[in-house]
């Protein structure tokens, strides 16, 4: 079993990476564009057509405030990103949202974000390839029809490619990310020149059907309540954003300038193709609604809802269906590609606060292939469950997403403007006054913005699901807070505890015994050789005939040692063999008890689970008892021989211990 499991492990993951094989390629602005845009940019494919479907709630007639909510929605990313621009000039090193928290809020706001971005990262994947599935199933009706399973095996595929270590190779992402820019350029822009130079009609598919009105007769209330909700899922065309702030150390120097370049291109090129977007929607006259099967009327037996961007496509390329196939192919490309970012930023995270002592020291270290596979594993298990249970819906998806986001915006922002007052109280320098006064005021600006979204957000999405990933962000926050305690706890009693140096009076040690055979010898060999003041064997009477045999064949032997029958009224072993060991401790409480446990070593997963059953048992409870030695004392059956001798280098972590190196030099 070991030796194929140690097989499998290999042809999936491959050969481990040397620890001095890390290395980092810094970035030219080019290269750095698409490696830390991919997030931001994705989100347009589904941004804009979340608003549609809000609105569509309210009737076709609610469409006409779609431009209105763009505009707004566009005019918060680019502040957010002239926001970020300031945080990369004074954060460099790459902490991102949670270094400024922390830093200048305290433990508990960067723990807040910690947790915020926990929860984001998760949904990133889920949201990303639940769009890529819905891209695909645009063109592929198949896919349609089995979403979450494509949603499932992508998140697979990719858990399976990370776990690797692939890095993010920087021709690897440039390529599908221009593709994804420049297809939706010309699409752009052929559509406007067809409508607006050439008069071309051009109509959507479903630009004829009737949309009926979830909600009729919306009071005034309500209907700003709908267009609030429509905003709220709108901004999710801001994830990503924050990204390159987290990247700013792969950048090549000047890293901040040059760091504030890429957001102020990403921002830009963000915006155009969102309002894009939103304009041709509007002038081909898309209809998209949030439950298609009781909303549209007059769509074919058995239509299948397109997505917004996948209509669109169609209609402007009519005379040249490749072009639509194309958009709709590196349309689902780059979501993927989104989606790997959070494989990249999740398990950094994870590892960062474990180092800090707030998640399982498990991961923090890398695996074999120097990629942080714990993370990577646990990651990919909460996505799939995401997706799994809202059927790999968007629309039920991004109900949780943009919470996570808008927290850490709004930390960051507050972060950021307290960091801008400690400095200008100490600054002297008028010019350096100045600019900090300015990035204070871009900040502060910043602060209000992302903090009156995250209110919206919260107020219009509440019902309809943020509350899960408010819930979510609390229990991760709790859970972290209870672990760092632990892990302090543990430290405190371990380090600070002066050790007395007092050697046991005396030891005494136990052997196990069920047979007089050979394992039972070699036990009580060693356990001779340990020279214990005193030495004992015990065997359990849980069947009389069977321990009648035992005693006389010990009693016919030339073993010195005396062997104690405990008696077990109900046939069980591990509680008469405790009671007798505390008994025995209770007698001589400064004596050290050392329980010689023999073992049998096998070959196959199956014998494992015909032996060694009660030992396993017994040892799991002496472990809790004070004064208590337990030793494992092995006997090889022969096909253990079979068994493969693992290499050291496979043992978890042994690439970062160095370990690897060694065993190659033997």
């Amino acid at each position: 079993m070991s030796k194929l499991s140690t097989a499998t492990k290999r042809v999936l993951l491959g050969r481990p990476f040397r620890s001095d094989t890390l290395g980092h390629t810094l970035l030219p602005k080019r290269i750095a564009l698409p490696v830390f845009a991919s997030d931001a940019l994705s989100s347009v494919a589904y941004a804009a057509e979340e608003i549609f479907l809000v609105l569509s709630l309210a009737g076709l007639s609610a469409y006409a405030f779609s431009p209105w909510i763009g505009v707004a929605v566009a005019v918060v990313l680019l502040v957010v990103v002239a926001s970020y621009r300031q945080n990369v000039k004074a954060y460099p090193s790459g902490g991102g949202d949670f270094e400024v928290a922390t830093t200048n809020l305290g433990p508990s706001a960067g723990l807040m974000v910690g947790s915020a971005l926990m929860v984001d990262y998760v949904l990133t994947v889920a949201v990303s390839i639940a769009s890529a599935a819905a891209n695909i199933g645009s063109a592929v009706p198949f896919v349609a029809q089995h979403k979450v399973l494509f949603a499932v095996l992508a998140i697979a595929i990719l858990t399976a490619v990370n776990l690797r270590g692939l890095r993010e190779a920087g021709t690897a992402f440039a390529i599908p990310t221009y593709a994804f820019m420049a297809g939706m350029g010309v699409m752009l822009v052929w559509g406007a020149l067809q409508l607006l130079v050439f008069d071309k009609d051009l109509r959507a598919e479903s630009a004829d059907f009737e949309l009926v009105a979830e909600q009729e007769n919306l009071t005034a209330i309500a209907f700003v309540f709908l267009l609030a909700r429509a905003f709220s899922s709108g901004c999710a065309a801001l994830t990503g954003v924050e990204s390159i702030s987290n990247g700013v150390p792969a950048f090549r120097k000047p890293k901040s300038r040059n760091a504030a370049t890429t957001l102020l291109l990403l921002g830009a090129i963000a915006v155009t193709l969102f309002l894009g977007v939103i304009f041709l929607a509007d002038r081909l006259g898309v209809v998209v609604a949030e439950h298609p099967e009781t909303q549209l009327r007059g769509a074919p037996d058995g239509y299948e809802q397109k997505t917004l961007v996948a209509q669109i496509a169609h209609a402007v390329f009519a005379d040249l269906p490749p072009a639509f196939f194309l958009i709709t192919a590196v349309t689902a490309l780059i979501l993927v590609m989104a989606a790997n970012t959070a494989f990249n930023g999740f398990p950094v995270l994870a590892s960062v606060l474990a180092q800090n002592r707030y998640l399982p020291r498990q991961l923090h270290t890398r695996g074999d292939r120097l990629a942080f596979s714990n993370g990577i594993v646990f990651l990919s298990g909460c996505a799939i469950a995401f997706v799994w249970i809202f059927d790999a819906e968007v629309t039920k998806l991004i109900q949780l997403y943009i919470v996570g986001v808008f927290v850490a915006f709004t930390f960051s922002q507050t972060g950021m403007v307290k960091h801008w007052t400690r400095h200008l109280a100490t600054e002297t320098d008028p010019a350096v006054r100045g600019r900090m006064q300015r990035s204070r005021a871009v900040n502060t600006v910043g602060l209000v913005m992302t903090a009156t979204v995250l209110v919206v957000v919260l107020v219009s999405k509440f019902a309809a699901g943020a509350w899960i990933a408010v819930v979510v962000m609390a229990a991760i926050f709790v859970v972290m807070k209870a672990i760092r305690r632990h892990y302090d706890s543990v430290a405190a009693e371990i380090e600070n505890a002066e050790w007395d140096g007092v050697l046991p009076s005396r030891t005494h040690s136990i052997v196990l015994v069920s047979k007089l055979h050979l394992p039972t010898l070699r036990a009580l060999a060693y356990a001779r050789a340990t020279r214990p003041d005193t030495l004992e064997a015990i065997t359990v009477n849980v069947d009389e005939d069977d321990t009648r045999m035992l005693v006389r064949e010990w009693e016919k032997s030339d073993l010195t040692v005396p062997l104690k029958v405990v008696e077990s009224p109900y046939r069980e072993i591990t509680r008469p063999v405790l009671d007798y060991v505390r008994r025995v401790r209770r007698d001589s409480p400064r004596d050290v008890i050392t329980v010689f446990i023999p073992e049998y070593v096998v070959g196959h997963w199956w014998e494992q689970i015909l032996h060694n059953q009660s030992a396993l048992r017994l040892k799991s409870r002496l472990l809790f008892q004070p004064g208590v030695m337990v030793t494992s004392v092995p006997w090889q059956l022969r096909s253990s021989a079979r068994a493969p001798r693992e290499r050291i280098d496979s043992a978890p972590g042994s690439v970062r211990r160095g370990l690897d190196n060694q065993e190659e030099q033997r």
